[in-house]
């Protein structure tokens, strides 16, 4: 089956996704945020998230339907992220996924989140065939990932993560220092419009040459929140007015410094001259300049997805298990559940084995 049309359910924190392709043709990515909810309590709160997911996705389901225009019969699979990402709501989507499946009589793809990040670029449309090895960059709320992609659908290593915060729960956490909104992240950046960035000069984490030795590929992003709360302090205990804009230029300069430097870092010392950027925080402008500037440098060939597709979507699934099933993969059983920590090297989970296939007689 060359050109598979696929449902993806994606519902791994706060963005009900639904994407539906055939093979690598996007005709649907439609997403329900519930980050309207959350940003009362300044983050995402995991209970409200799964409740959210539970009244979007049958909605979600029909709007995608609909835009795609084709009918939940015409499917010739369903795809799902089974992990990591928040428990509770990984469980929604897990349950409806397999509903689906069964009541449809249609095989069953659970897929890895990370993953599907990777795979959204293979759905942007006008662009040239992903090319192998692949450096890529994931950076999201949740998730600070540096890989490794040899092959999307057998062989992806992961060579570094954050060890504390993600880049995103960093931006979050600094906003709420200097009284921004949530999600810190967009608010950061409107904010750093007019700042200088080298105004001061905060930590980067994990960069010292001692640091390189265990974690060259690793992130931290904890001490240099702590260092950001000890400057505000700082200045507030002076009487002084602190400048907001300048603070959130610095700051976001040494998150793009370090996630630049390790992924080029990755990229010279594998010899691979690819590097594609993924997650939401990849929307955030500096971090797009200086990844391209600096890479261009380096001799670096950059992808970046379109951001409706770098933020979580069921496109992304979608088109990772399209993938998986062109290459002969076969589908999973019903033998999984949702993993709030999948390895990013589990690429497609519970796959089912050619014993079982036999014993079933053969269907899917």
């Amino acid at each position: 089956m060359s050109e598979p049309l696929v449902l993806g359910i994606e519902t791994s924190c706060d963005e009900t996704g639904i994407g539906i392709v055939r093979g690598r043709t996007l005709l649907s990515n439609t997403i329900a945020s519930s980050m309207d909810e959350h940003a009362r309590y300044g983050g995402v709160v995991p209970e409200v998230a799964a409740r959210a997911h539970l009244e979007a996705l049958e909605p979600t389901i029909h709007a995608a339907l609909a835009e795609a225009q084709v009918r939940l019969e015409d499917l010739d699979a369903i795809a799902v992220t089974s992990g990591p990402g928040l428990a509770g709501a990984l469980m929604v989507g897990v349950g409806a996924a397999k509903g689906l499946a069964v009541s449809l009589n249609k095989p069953l793809y659970a897929v890895n989140h990370l993953v599907g990040h990777i795979a959204a670029d293979i759905v942007t449309p006008d662009t040239d065939p992903l090319e192998y090895p692949t450096i890529a960059l994931l950076v999201s709320g949740g998730h600070t990932s540096l890989l490794h992609v040899r092959d999307l659908t057998t062989d992806v290593e992961l060579l570094g993560e954050t060890i504390d915060d993600a880049a995103g729960e960093a931006f979050d956490k600094v906003a709420r220092l200097l009284s921004l909104p949530y999600p810190g992240g967009p608010e950061i950046d409107r904010a750093a419009v007019d700042g200088d960035p080298k105004a001061i000069r905060f930590p980067r984490g994990l960069s010292k040459p001692q640091d390189l030795v265990k974690h060259r590929y690793d992130f931290s992003f904890s001490g240099l929140k702590t260092a950001v709360a000890r400057w505000v302090e700082r200045s507030e205990a002076s009487g002084e007015q602190v400048p907001v804009a300048d603070v959130a230029a610095s700051f976001r300069e040494a998150v793009v410094d370090v996630l630049v430097t390790k992924a080029l870092a990755a990229c010279a010392d594998l010899g691979v001259p690819r590097l594609l950027l993924g997650g939401g925080v990849i929307a955030n402008r500096r971090l797009r300049e200086v990844a391209l500037q600096r890479a261009a440098d380096a001799g670096v060939t950059v992808r970046i997805p379109p951001l409706n597709l770098c933020t979580d979507n069921g496109a992304m699934i979608a088109a990772l298990a399209a993938d998986l099933i062109a290459s002969g993969r076969r589908p999973s059983t019903l033998a999984f559940g949702a993993d709030s920590t999948l390895p990013v090297t589990e690429i497609q989970v519970a796959e089912i084995q050619v014993a079982e296939r036999a014993d079933a007689g053969g269907d899917a």
